[in-house]
């Protein structure tokens, strides 16, 4: 039986330690594990909500700007996980890993570890609309200063041809965006092979990767990203879903240097987690919440058509205090893209759709179909919830969730 001092502290490891003396009130209310149940039952399709949910939208406009993709050494398409995470000397990889295995419904043998990542996803897929597709990541490894992969220092690695491959392969589901360190040598060749595939995106996670994002290094990317007229989608705030590095490379207003060099940016959840330095009142700034940085930046006229954010995790219970902001501020809505961050709407105590009924942002009569979405299929629980918040009768638009004009347009 999972005691009061072991939920505080896998909430810990999860990334929700922020929450404190508080947490005791957010045990899971849907348990600790994924049923990984198929299908959907009749009364969750014929429930007057999905009508709801899909009201005023083009399914073929909808697509899910934040999707993750994993692999092992043995699906033999070069992505790999950190051997960390299989180690008992590093105990919170392990439940991490553990945690996103289940998320995600995926086999217990790591030569199917890949293939079922993939059908999990596709059956989940089937389920929503023709036309609706999710954007999947690659993911670049660590690379010290002279551009040199360093495998040991990263915790996965997902290649850009696997997820090219992928999007290929499934073209009626899939879009992809690609991954490249700015440190790498062949930057150039990597960026131009990207484009040439039809990536219409590029990921980054500057802390576990290994490089600060307002370095002059990151110059020649910036310069080369511009050109090719590809947004860049960028983590920002604290990161704990994939631990490591530098925390501060994750400041929000490091990213001015891309910004001026001409790059579409689009700050992943809002930065709704963590606190950075103000470096706007220098090097020794106060430390303010990542978030009021962000908005900042947002609040910037000369930023108005480059900088946008993704509202991908804010409905997790260590981000759903920003929500109520993102919600009002109905300036930005025209700038935010929506995300899921999946494979995480699949680990269960990490969202709640009741906590959501008690912030006020959700009618309490919509908990029990959410939470019957969820045990089937997370994908569509978080577009269904994020489809679902109200405050003061306003909630986000279509045009958060009708992405693919914003990608499209990036790439024309």
């Amino acid at each position: 039986m999972m005691t009061r001092r072991g939920f505080l502290g896998t909430l810990g490891v999860l990334g929700l330690s922020a929450l404190g003396a508080t947490a005791w009130k957010y045990w899971p209310e849907q348990g600790w594990v994924n049923p990984c149940l198929s299908g959907l039952p009749d009364s969750v399709t014929q429930h007057p909500l999905m009508q709801t949910v899909w009201g005023g939208l083009d399914p073929a406009q909808v697509w899910d700007s934040h999707v993750h993709l994993i692999g092992s050494k043995a699906g033999g398409n070069g992505a790999w996980f950190s051997p960390d995470m299989d180690s008992p000397r590093h105990p919170v990889l392990m439940v991490q890993k553990t945690a996103y295995m289940n998320a995600a419904c995926v086999a217990d043998a790591p030569d199917q570890l890949d293939a079922s990542y993939l059908v999990r996803l596709l059956d989940q897929l089937a389920m929503l609309p023709t036309g609706f597709k999710t954007l999947l990541f690659a993911f670049d490894m660590a690379h010290d200063a002279r551009g040199q992969p360093e495998p040991a220092k990263s915790i996965f690695y997902v290649p850009d041809a696997y997820a090219s491959q992928l999007a290929h392969a499934y073209p009626a589901r899939f879009e992809w965006a690609a991954s490249i360190h700015p440190y790498r040598a062949d930057y150039i060749d990597a960026l131009q092979s990207a484009v040439a595939h039809g990536a219409r995106a590029i990921k980054w996670l500057p802390s576990a990767m290994g490089f600060d994002p307002q370095s002059p290094r990151c110059d020649r990317f910036y310069a080369a990203l511009a050109a090719a007229n590809l947004p860049l989608i960028t983590h920002a705030g604290r990161e704990l879903a994939v631990p490591g590095g530098n925390q501060d490379f994750g400041n929000p207003l490091r990213l001015r240097r891309a910004l001026d060099h001409g790059v579409r940016v689009v700050l992943a959840h809002c930065a709704s987690d963590g606190d950075d330095i103000d470096t706007d009142r220098g090097a020794h700034g106060s430390r303010v919440r990542s978030f009021e940085l962000f908005a900042r930046l947002m609040d910037e006229p000369h930023y108005a058509t480059l900088l946008h954010a993704d509202i991908s995790a804010l409905t997790q219970l260590n981000r759903a205090w920003a929500l109520k902001a993102v919600l009002q501020r109905q300036d930005w809505h025209a700038r935010l893209l929506n995300g899921s961050d999946y494979p995480l709407p699949g680990v269960m105590p990490l969202f709640s759709a009741s906590d959501m009924a008690a912030r006020g942002l959700l009618d309490a009569a919509a908990v029990p179909w959410l939470q019957q979405i969820r045990a089937h299929n997370p994908l569509l629980f978080d577009f269904a919830l994020k489809r679902l918040l109200r405050i003061d009768q306003t909630a986000f638009p279509a045009s958060v969730f009708e992405t693919r004009r914003f990608f499209e347009s990036q790439t024309a």
